[in-house]
């Protein structure tokens, strides 16, 4: 069967069917599109561990596609449901079933703040039903600017595209921003008003004279990807992005916490909860892994040579 077909026939399970009351039952709610990322890790990742969908479990996918009214009416669903374990992909869709009272136990992925957002207590207490993977996407940002200097030595103005679709998003400017000033580089913040906004956002950018690019994903923008990656090329701004696909599709860099450890490790809470285990005594886990990636197609368009010493380091170079 191809990925994409095992994907699209979660749709197709509904949750409500009568089962076997050792048939576990699994509902994966992504506050954006999850097709569009690589959410068929998670799914192997689960069947590896005895919870192959349509036999040892049945598993649901929902997707708020990046509309929070949408996001609260699937969150009602699962309230009425009552599934054996959620797992939550992002951190509005966690916060979503935080606010909603949900008693199911819930895992949590890509999640970068989950004590400053009150989804648990402490990392290594998280206490209630919650628990999950977390990284600091804080200092994310720095490093993706001291990669982008690193790649373009020279460069002193930086513009950072984002929106507050994800409330860390504001941390995250104001960690770059200190990065920037230790090293004597001015930032230029521009705040994304949406998807019609995309366009004026890399024109008012590239005027006022960056000569980089940071840009911070949501769900609605991780599914623009090649769309972004086009307007980086065509406004000659060299970027950095959060995840791989991003790159894939055109970007010029990437850095952040291996997406599929991320996936492997929730799933591993899950197994560990559907089995016993209560989220309240499983400590929210960090990621051990973290990965470059480098588009060196993209820096070849833009005129740019790569300093060896970077592609060393990288995890992938697409060439």
């Amino acid at each position: 069967m191809r990925r994409r077909d095992l994907i699209a026939g979660l749709l197709l399970i509904p949750l409500a069917t009568p089962v076997l009351a050792a048939v576990k039952q699994i509902s994966i709610l992504h506050s954006g599109f999850p097709n569009r990322t690589p959410i068929h890790v998670l799914i192997e990742a689960l069947g590896a561990l005895g919870y192959e969908n349509g036999n040892t479990a049945r598993i649901e996918l929902l997707g708020g596609e990046g509309d929070p009214k949408r996001l609260e009416a699937l969150v009602a669903g699962l309230a009425i449901k009552k599934p054996d374990l959620i797992i939550s992909i992002t951190s509005p869709a966690a916060i979503a079933l935080k606010k909603a009272g949900i008693v199911t136990p819930v895992v949590f992925a890509f999640v970068t703040d989950p004590i400053g957002l009150g989804i648990v207590k402490s990392l290594t207490h998280p206490g209630g039903n919650f628990t999950g993977i977390t990284y600091s996407e804080a200092t994310m940002g720095s490093k993706r600017l001291e990669l982008l200097l690193d790649a373009l030595p020279g460069t002193r103005r930086v513009a950072v595209i984002w929106s507050h679709a994800f409330s860390e998003n504001t941390a995250i400017i104001e960690t770059i921003r200190q990065a920037a000033q230790a090293r004597g580089i001015e930032i230029l913040s521009r705040e994304l008003e949406g998807v019609q906004d995309l366009a004026p956002a890399f024109d008012d950018v590239k005027q006022s004279g960056a000569q980089a690019l940071i840009f911070i994903t949501d769900n609605l923008m991780f599914g623009r990807r090649q769309e972004i990656a086009a307007l980086a090329l065509s406004h000659q701004l060299p970027s950095i992005h959060s995840f791989p696909p991003e790159v894939r599709d055109g970007g010029l860099m990437s850095y952040g916490p291996d997406q599929t450890e991320n996936y492997q490790r929730a799933a591993a809470l899950a197994d560990r909860i559907l089995k016993g285990t209560r989220p309240a005594d499983l400590p929210v886990e960090q990621p051990t892994r973290f990965a470059l990636h480098i588009n060196l197609k993209t820096a070849k368009a833009l005129g740019l040579t790569i300093p060896p010493s970077l592609l060393a380091t990288a995890d992938e170079v697409i060439e």
